[in-house]
């Protein structure tokens, strides 16, 4: 077989051949069947992560160099495990492009050391929690369900789906903390009632411009040092709408 390694500086030839000793890890749901596909793969990764035909350096490692060796370590580390699931074996269709990330609202605020894992944004909160459910638990509570992830993924993984069926499964498990399933409670109420959430809205217009800057911008917080919440609009969305709707012209438009 042939081992190819995609890069954009060359470091796969560096770290390939200057060494007297090469080992492959690979996680064994990277391998395809015929070198005849492997064209597919390779304009589908670089196109859908960086927009570009095909990648800087597209290296294939065939054999060790004459006095060198060359080893295979095929990692499963519950991969096999995950396949048998019937809702989340897709993940394992992942190409790391990162298309996902680069759309993503919450990961491009809170970057990929916010997650705790290799596996960073909408594709992490996938992946992490069939590793280990309890210490990534709070992972898949991290996304708005916006879908923008499923919709730029090449491989069509259906990750903001994924996402809510963990949700699910770790509801039923029992490892959302009680301070976040009272606080879930209370959004699901407020949420589910438009005439409760306007009132709020409204009620609370003033402090929406203090509060969160008070919770973020303390000693307490390292998140917030470097980062800067959106000004607050002036007004709603449904109350610009009311206000417009009967008018005509720009505002009705």
């Amino acid at each position: 077989g042939t081992v190819v390694v995609c890069t954009n500086e060359g470091n796969a030839d560096l770290s390939a051949n200057v060494p007297p000793l090469h080992i492959v890890s690979m996680g064994i749901e990277k391998l395809i069947p015929r070198l005849s596909d492997l064209g597919v793969f390779v304009r589908m990764l670089s196109r859908s992560a960086l927009g570009s035909p095909i990648t800087q350096y597209t290296s294939h490692f065939r054999a060790p160099r004459p006095g060198a060796e060359m080893h295979f370590v095929l990692v499963d580390n519950g991969r096999s495990e995950r396949l048998a699931m019937p809702e989340f074996w897709y993940s394992l269709k992942c190409i790391r492009c990162g298309a996902c990330m680069n759309t993503c609202p919450v990961y491009r605020r809170s970057g990929g050391l916010s997650y705790g894992s290799t596996y960073a944004g909408p594709i992490g909160a996938i992946i992490n929690p069939t590793f280990d459910l309890k210490r990534f638990s709070a992972l898949p509570f991290a996304s708005t369900l916006n879908g923008s992830c499923t919709n730029v993924c090449p491989v069509k993984i259906n990750i903001h789906e994924q996402i809510y069926q963990w949700r699910q499964v770790i509801a039923a498990q029992h490892e959302v903390p009680f301070v976040k399933q009272e606080v879930l409670k209370m959004a699901g109420r407020l949420l589910g009632s438009p005439t409760l959430y306007r009132g709020t809205v409204k009620s609370l217009e003033g402090a929406l411009r203090r509060l969160p800057n008070f919770m973020l911008y303390n000693p307490l917080n390292i998140w917030g040092k470097q980062r800067d919440l959106p000004h607050v609009p002036h007004t709603t969305f449904h109350a610009w709408y009311r206000k417009n709707r009967k008018g005509g012209g720009d505002g009705g438009s």
